[in-house]
């Protein structure tokens, strides 16, 4: 099945075609750490969780890059307030990150490279840009040429005569042009900053991620993803820079759509968002998550109290039919009565409903991505299947190749949307113990590490529970 993804360099949906047949380098801009993740950040991060979950699932190893901002304006005005150490707010945020991160079933990226360890990487880039005669040092700054880029807006669109209107346009007396933007920022007295070339300083926000994304992806790489927002001018910026040292930069730009709040984008510089620790005070990880994947990445969202309590109800509805299903799967009499052939009509027909809900979540997630499309093909089977186990209500009169191909449908294809990894049998949930050795199982199998893998396996099934691989990744079950 071909996988189409919707590139906003071109506008349209495009054949998926790595540059490696086999493995897909991908890069997605992180947070900027001066605040805790909000909403608005965690529907970026889902949204980049799903599309390298995707792309996993349809045989691809995935080298996924997702950097942290640790250093910037924002993040020295908000340690000058807090008078704490720019380095210490920035970690602790950074920690708070990978709590929400995790509570939501976000995998861990292959790397997350952070600013202020990469500073001779971007100073080194600087000057290759200065070299080739498309950056200029003035006040012991270093800004981009925009003019001497004739491409420049091709991604978002705009044209010089526009730009020259003013958008977000840095103000600053050294400047040739004040379409340019900074490379390298003179520190002020009281500023973190590193020793350069050009005198003390720290670099600009958007150089930053042109360096990291090619240096551990290549000058060329698959994918960049980021949140609508950014581009412009932060991913135009990334494209002129990059462009100007050699390469394509990045083949496929995928951008979700942003989180409302009241029809305004949540926004830590304004103060209008939902911070995740309150959020998740009041709903299940797994609720949010779901309340994420609902609409298409692509697609602006709404957040709101209604809105995730209408999330709640749909999660049930899906918690209680695998709940019945898993029940069923587990009793020892299963199939007894009705042997093993599937005689039913019903049985029959369902066979046949779980084999059309597969085929149209394979198909909405080959699709650029379309969770939504996807959880809806698996709603329709629940809706189909429900009749079955009201019909014949005892489990002796199931038959079992229909309970488990059901089963396998929904549970399976739940799990590469990462919904529903821990649901037991009898309701309650996987042990964070457990949770984390089957986290780290599933790193090792990442890493074709299967010693450690067949390790970690025999750890868990030595506590009491089974593992279950399947495309998706793994389930846990008690033994």
């Amino acid at each position: 099945m071909k996988l189409k993804i919707y590139n906003h360099m071109t506008g349209k949906k495009e054949e998926f075609e790595p540059l490696d047949p086999s493995r897909v380098t991908m890069y997605v801009c992180g947070m900027t750490v001066q605040d805790r993740p909000h909403m608005g950040h965690m529907l970026a991060f889902v949204s980049a969780d799903l599309i390298r979950r995707v792309l996993e699932y349809f045989g691809y190893e995935v080298l996924h890059v997702q950097n942290f901002t640790d250093i910037d304006d924002k993040i020295i005005a908000r340690a000058q307030e807090e008078g704490q150490d720019p380095k210490v707010l920035a970690q602790r945020n950074i920690d708070r990150f990978f709590e929400a991160a995790d509570a939501l079933h976000i995998e861990r990226a292959t790397l997350y490279p952070k600013v202020t360890e990469h500073i001779e990487d971007i100073i080194a880039f600087i000057q290759r840009l200065i070299d080739a005669g498309h950056a200029y040092e003035a006040g012991g700054s270093v800004w981009f040429d925009v003019r001497s880029w004739p491409s420049y807006g091709e991604l978002s669109g705009r044209d010089i005569e526009e730009l020259e209107s003013g958008y977000r346009i840095e103000v600053d007396e050294n400047k040739r042009d004040p379409l340019d933007f900074a490379l390298w920022k003179a520190s002020r007295e009281g500023e973190p900053s590193w020793d350069s070339p050009w005198g003390p300083g720290r670099p600009g926000w958007h150089i930053e991620c042109s360096v990291m994304s090619t240096k551990y992806l290549g000058e060329t790489f698959d994918l960049h993803g980021g949140g609508r927002d950014l581009i412009f001018p932060h991913h135009e910026n990334e494209l002129a820079q990059s462009k100007a040292v050699g390469g394509q930069f990045v083949r496929y730009w995928m951008h979700n759509g942003l989180l409302n709040l009241e029809g305004q984008k949540m926004s830590k510089s304004t103060g209008h968002f939902f911070a995740m620790e309150d959020v998740l005070a009041e709903f299940s990880p797994e609720v949010v998550r779901f309340y994420l994947l609902r609409g298409h990445f692509r697609n602006q969202m709404e957040y709101s109290r209604e809105r995730m309590e209408e999330a709640r109800s749909a999660y049930e509805r899906m918690r209680r039919a695998l709940q019945r299903i898993e029940v069923s799967a587990a009793d020892p009499h299963l199939g007894e009565e009705s042997g093993p052939e599937v005689s039913s009509p019903e049985g029959q027909a369902l066979l046949e409903s779980a084999e059309r809900a597969k085929t149209a979540f394979d198909e909405a997630l080959a699709d650029d991505f379309n969770a939504e499309a996807a959880l809806a093909a698996l709603f329709e089977l629940v809706r189909e299947a429900n009749p079955y186990w009201v019909a014949r209500p005892e489990a002796p009169q199931l038959e079992a190749e229909v309970v488990h191909r059901v089963r396998e449908v929904l549970r399976g294809s739940l799990a590469v949307l990462g919904l529903f990894e821990s649901l037991e049998a009898g309701g309650g949930e996987i042990p964070p113990e457990i949770e984390e050795l089957a986290r780290r199982r599933e790193e090792a199998r990442r890493a074709r590490d299967w010693a450690t893998a067949d390790a970690l396996r025999e750890e868990i099934q030595s506590k009491g529970y089974t593992v279950e691989d399947h495309a998706g990744g793994s389930t846990i079950r008690p033994a």
